[in-house]
């Protein structure tokens, strides 16, 4: 579990984040949405430990990330997988070499171990076969694959995705989401998803926290975003025809 207590984020006169709270759970996706500008890649970076808040607190476990030991630290960041935006997968290293990163960083496991376990995770995201191929040589759905097998290659207690479904198909998208998703439940991580994509919003959002500038406008899920009155929210989410006409309908159901 991850608490989020009163953060606020500033870059010189830019006041970014402005006291956001929240709790994300452990074994739920949870996503971040809102429009540029709203503080969401702020707000994941604070999570990440790459930014400090100025003020407010962030808690994983009962753990207070500014009151912990550099060594402490450390071991969190061990404790985390990152999924990128665009992957970011080393152009030098094989789809192997890229897997097993993060335990050359964090672990010393022997090469064999290392191997195995790599093998173990490219299986689980359906990537047999692929080791030896170069990142140039994967389609975006399969790096997206290997970004994921990277991020959970450590056992991690928490899971970070920063638009995972940039460049992706709509179809591609989905198996991403879904694949996500089964990760989470099966580990029972706490994953947290900065995402726009409102198919993803429908599809995978246990909980949801939407941020506009640098607020926490409302959090709820994705059975209840289609209730809320909080215009803020619906002039976000059914800015598409679609999605208009797919409320009125939950809403005639229900």
């Amino acid at each position: 579990m991850i608490q989020v207590n009163n953060i606020h984020k500033s870059f010189k006169d830019a006041h970014i984040l402005k006291g956001v709270s929240t709790t994300f759970e452990k074994g739920k996706t949870s996503l971040v949405i809102g429009q540029s500008g709203s503080g969401k890649t702020v707000f994941l970076k604070c999570l990440l430990g790459l930014f400090s808040p100025e003020e407010g607190t962030i808690a994983y476990d009962g753990n207070i990330y500014s009151e912990l030991t550099d060594d402490q630290k450390r071991n969190l960041r061990a404790e985390m997988g990152m999924v990128f935006q665009g992957s970011a997968l080393f152009d030098s290293m094989t789809i192997q070499e890229n897997v097993m990163f993060p335990l050359r960083m964090f672990t010393k496991q022997s090469k064999s171990e290392m191997e195995d376990r790599a093998d173990f995770v490219l299986k689980r995201v359906n990537l047999e076969g692929a080791h030896h191929k170069m990142p140039s040589e994967a389609s975006g759905g399969m790096q997206k694959r290997v970004a994921i097998a990277r991020a959970i290659v450590n056992n991690p207690k928490y899971l970070f995705c920063d638009e995972p479904n940039s460049g992706l198909d709509p179809k591609t998208a989905i198996v991403i989401d879904n694949l996500i998703q089964e990760i989470t439940d099966e580990y029972n991580i706490t994953t947290v998803i900065n995402s726009h994509d409102m198919n993803s919003v429908m599809e995978i959002g246990e909980k949801i926290v939407f941020l506009k500038d640098g607020l926490k406008a409302w959090e709820g899920s994705k059975n209840t975003i289609f209730k809320t009155d909080n215009e803020v929210v619906t002039d976000f989410v059914y800015s598409s025809e679609l999605f208009k006409k797919v409320r009125k309908m939950y809403l005639e159901e229900n």
